[in-house]
């Protein structure tokens, strides 16, 4: 039950920098951020572990300073391909 927990604040703490930091507005809510933060603490762990070589990062759901680095970076990818994905052709 804790691991369910640390993985929701690592995600709401993850999507709120990302949704900060990436320019644009990006819409949903709370469970949205959450769920992009999630997300990107996968996608930052996979990263962290392809490129530097560091086994467990932000896939451990830990809350530390380089879960949530990696869980920011990963939220940041998402939303670059989110948005390339729903972008209206002009």
């Amino acid at each position: 039950m804790g691991n369910i927990i640390a993985w929701i604040v690592l995600g709401l703490i993850a999507g709120a920098i990302a949704k900060a930091i990436y320019p644009g507005t990006q819409g949903g809510g709370f469970l949205a951020t959450t769920g992009l933060g999630i997300l990107g603490a996968l996608v930052g762990g996979y990263l962290g572990n392809m490129f530097l070589g560091t086994s467990g990062g932000a896939s451990v759901g830990a809350l530390s300073i380089p879960s949530i680095a990696f869980a920011v970076i990963g939220a940041i990818v998402l939303l670059f391909v989110w948005g390339l994905l729903t972008q209206r052709a002009a």
